[in-house]
């Protein structure tokens, strides 16, 4: 697909201008990757989405490739003749309207239990206890917490938005008992910090181990947080400020999930 853009280039203006944006450096990187396969496969932009939906791609995967290129036609076109036609003959993929996955609290606590290495333990009790997105969990520093307020600063998060969560007398036993008081709170071995894919395999295992069958991720037990809260009687907008959700229509998914008003109707067959 010829673009009269030098194709060298490609790569450095995508940086740039995500950067110039704020993006974050994953979106970066997946903007990047689908953009070079893009280029790569010298299709037009339509055929190129038509082929990832016939090879069976899911929806989200064609979303995020849609706005790689969009993003990446939109930089370009201010060089090149006729990218506006091209851009306003891209579709706007609908996304999956796929529920949450949530656990029961039984199987969070087996999922606790089944963990023995007392760093892996913490991380699960965290994201579930203050409803952690993995890059928040990796990234929290000892002088992120307040042991006196019993609060957690989460700084930068989606969005570069800082908010206050609360932080569990569980989980403030377990890190009291790390001994570590600079830096960050989780680190490997080798003194760095864990990685994404090392978040989630803990999380994986861990699941594994208590013997549940769903497909489980760090984000689960986010859901499941803001799930049980809402069943407890917590209102929606404080749930919506301690996900640092700009949109309430966001948190709003989880009245979806919750049995709070479910189990008060009784089934015919009973």
């Amino acid at each position: 697909m010829e673009l009269g853009l030098n194709q060298g280039d490609w790569k450095k203006l995508i940086e740039d201008e995500a950067k110039l944006r704020g993006y974050s450096k994953r979106t970066i990187s997946s903007y990047i990757f689908h953009v070079g396969k893009f280029i790569g496969s010298e299709c037009v932009p339509r055929q190129y989405l038509l082929n990832l939906i016939n090879l069976g791609k899911s929806d989200e995967t064609v979303r995020s490739v849609c706005f790689a290129i969009k993003f990446y036609l939109n930089i370009i076109k201010r060089d090149s003749s006729g990218i506006d036609g091209i851009l306003k003959d891209l579709p706007n993929v609908k996304r999956e309207k796929k529920l949450p996955v949530v656990l029961a609290k039984e199987d969070i606590e087996k999922m606790i239990v089944s963990t023995r290495n007392l760093n892996h333990r913490l991380i699960i009790q965290i994201g579930y206890a203050a409803g952690l997105r993995a890059s928040e969990i990796i990234n929290i520093k000892w002088e992120n917490i307040d042991f006196k307020r019993n609060v957690i600063h989460i700084k930068a998060a989606k969005g570069k938005k800082d908010r206050i969560v609360m932080l569990s007398p569980k989980v403030k036993k377990g890190l009291k008992s790390l001994g570590l008081w600079d830096g960050y709170v989780f680190n490997t071995i080798r003194g760095e910090k864990y990685s994404l894919r090392t978040i989630e395999k803990i999380v994986e295992n861990a699941a594994k181990k208590a013997g549940i069958k769903k497909k489980v991720t760090p984000h689960t037990l986010r859901h499941s947080f803001a799930t049980h809260l809402l069943e407890n009687g917590i209102d929606i907008r404080y749930i919506r400020d301690l996900l640092g959700h700009s949109d309430i229509k966001t948190t709003l998914i989880y009245t979806q999930v919750s049995n709070k008003n479910l189990s008060k109707i009784k089934s015919p067959i009973d």
